[in-house]
């Protein structure tokens, strides 16, 4: 299940690197939006993922300026890698296994509870 962000702003760019600070931390789900998805040279045209030469150095440097004590493994596996398109949303965190109500609910609730000072506004939809 992928649970999609379309943010109404600005801030636009601050509130996509807010959201990245509280994924690293939220081991539920990997992540994509377009800052990453154009860092680590994804293939959007074809929606195929993370390019041959894209992986976990390039998402140690992407990460670690948001938190200095990023594990490797959790570089790894932040990152979505199933090639899933952004379509007309600005952010998509992607679960790693069938949520239940409670942690989509939690899920809400960091989201507003990071974007508030910034401002802005978003719709969240969550699908299959």
């Amino acid at each position: 299940m992928r649970s999609y962000i379309k943010i109404y702003g600005p801030p636009v760019y601050e509130a996509i690197k807010t959201l990245e600070r509280m994924a690293i931390d939220f081991k539920e789900v990997c992540i994509m939006n377009p800052l990453i998805a154009t860092y680590l040279s994804l293939d959007n045209e074809q929606g195929t993922g993370m390019s041959a030469t894209a992986g976990s150095s390039e998402a140690m440097e992407y990460f670690t300026p948001l938190k200095n004590d990023i594990s490797p493994e959790r570089c790894e596996n932040l990152v979505s890698k199933s090639g899933q398109r952004l379509g007309d949303y600005d952010f998509f965190f992607e679960w790693f296994r069938e949520p239940t109500l409670a942690e989509l609910n939690s899920l809400i609730q960091k989201i507003d509870d990071v974007l508030k000072p910034l401002g802005v506004k978003y719709t969240i939809t969550s699908r299959k």
